[in-house]
């Protein structure tokens, strides 16, 4: 199947009635109890390897295509910064990582005097009257004391084995394999359950629940019948160009060196590759089974008809792209996640191609609750692109991974400036895998001209949290060089 067609398989444009009852469920919702529930599903590391987005031709997410059904799929959605803890705290505050000063894994959200001034996203919608609910991983962090009835972790990254399984050396929660046995024991299984029960359970307050799953993080432990649609011989690799690195800035190359995960040429050298791309494919399937519950959970309950669904990754993930693994850098395959959203009286199975953001749910979950919007908030409702999928939409979307280093992508373009003023630009038209830098040709210095005005105007200083970490061991490298040269 082309991309084209998997494109235009998705794209419908919905009917006046539908509007009308959208409209007309917002405007009634006048008090707290008459508002539509939310539920959040939250799948941590997960890239485009899912149907409707074709990152991966091996890739089996049947439940997340069959919400993209249910509702609208974003096509284009790129986080606000590639690592968990920043990207979440943008998503919950709706504030940008320039804002706040969090673009690192460390510290959390509440050090950021700027954010923690105002309720972020549960906080918001406790205060509105709802029930806010969670288990798993979503706030990153000490979540209970984010939410009302928070169910735990469920066992984080567990469990682990006694011995690592494919890479014995490096951190300890690098590694893949089939374990454990027993998927009861998974926390992502028990995620599950406890969001089931609350779905199950009778209440008179609208609802805000998070099932925050931990797959397709690492340690890529899942039992071993997920691995078995996925046979070893017959996996796929991403795929590469030899020279990609070669048009890199050396900026780049120190920013995005992407420790704590091996280098690539270890995957190479140990002919570990194909091991690991299956070890992904197999924790994906296996995220997206659990998701899969939770929905049919739903669709079981007297909520089915008065939920709005949103399902997110928190950011993009490489598997050998661009020579390097896991989260950490600027470039598509790091900030590339899945965002779908499922309304009441919206039309279903569409898609967008207009560049979006996870900061752009707080606004959305707004409007659709019948809620006023927030002026502080940086993102935008994304409502209009769920009425109309190729709504004029002139925002191209902000990533940042430290200070003065940003992504910003259009519908089109993906133009990337780095802190020593270094600079890409992918057509993704003609270069989907980003293999060739075309920011020095001529022809394009209008299209960065104009991308350039939607640069950040001011850079919040970095807040830096009390363990020193590989990426900003990475930054403060790319700085030095910059300023020797």
């Amino acid at each position: 199947m082309t991309t084209s067609n998997i494109h235009s398989r998705w794209r419908s444009f919905p009917t006046l009635s539908l509007f009308v009852v959208a409209l007309t469920t917002i405007a009634n919702a006048t008090s707290a109890a008459d508002r539509p529930n939310i539920l959040i599903i939250s799948i941590d590391d997960l890239n485009d390897w899912t149907g409707g987005l074709a990152g991966h031709p091996q890739a089996k997410t049947p439940n997340i295509d069959r919400l993209a059904k249910r509702g609208t799929l974003f096509r284009n959605a790129h986080c606000q910064a590639p690592v968990c803890t920043p990207s979440r705290a943008s998503m919950l505050t709706g504030l940008y990582p320039t804002t706040t000063g969090l673009y690192f894994l460390q510290p959390a959200l509440e050090a950021s005097k700027i954010a923690m001034k105002r309720p972020h996203l549960l906080r918001h919608f406790a205060e509105a009257g709802y029930r806010t609910m969670g288990a798993g991983k979503f706030v990153h962090g000490n979540d209970a004391k984010h939410y009302q009835q928070y169910g735990g972790g469920m066992g984080g990254f567990g469990p682990l084995p006694k011995e690592k399984i494919a890479h014995k050396e490096g951190h300890k929660l690098w590694d893949w394999g089939p374990f454990p046995e027993d998927e009861a024991l998974m926390p992502d299984t028990k995620v599950a359950d406890w969001v089931i029960e609350r779905l199950n359970e009778k209440r008179e307050e609208p609802f805000l629940l998070v099932a925050g799953f931990w797959r397709p993080h690492v340690p890529l432990y899942v039992p071993p019948k997920w691995f078995k649609p996925f046979p070893l011989d017959t996996i796929k690799l991403p795929e590469v160009l030899a020279t990609d690195r070669d048009d890199l800035p050396e900026y780049a190359k120190l920013l995005t060196i992407g420790l704590p995960a091996p280098r690539h040429e270890w995957f190479i050298e140990n002919n570990a590759w194909e091991g690991a791309v299956q070890a992904y494919l197999a924790s994906v399937l296996f995220a997206d089974y659990c998701a899969g519950r939770v929905l049919d959970a739903l669709d079981a309950s007297e909520h089915r008809d008065n939920t709005i669904v949103v399902l997110l990754s928190d950011h993009g993930w490489h598997l050998g792209e661009k020579q390097r693994w896991a989260k950490r850098s600027l470039w598509h395959d790091g900030t590339h996640v899945p965002l779908i959203v499922a309304a009441p009286g919206f039309e279903k199975n569409q898609s967008s191609e207009r560049p979006t953001g996870l900061i752009d749910i707080f606004p959305t979950l707004l409007e659709l609750t019948g809620l006023p919007p927030r002026e502080d908030l940086e993102g935008r409702s994304l409502v209009p692109l769920m009425k109309n999928p190729e709504a004029k939409w002139d925002r191209p979307i902000l990533t940042s991974f430290a200070p003065k280093n940003h992504s910003l992508r259009s519908t089109r373009w993906h133009y990337i400036r780095y802190g020593d003023g270094s600079e890409e630009l992918y057509d993704h038209e003609s270069d989907p895998h980003e293999w060739h830098n075309v920011a020095g040709e001529s022809a394009n210095a209008e299209i960065i001209a104009k991308l350039r005005r939607s640069l950040p105007k001011q850079d919040a200083a970095p807040l830096i949290g009390p363990k020193q970490n590989w990426e900003i061991e990475a930054w403060r490298a790319a700085e030095k060089q910059s300023r020797g040269k």
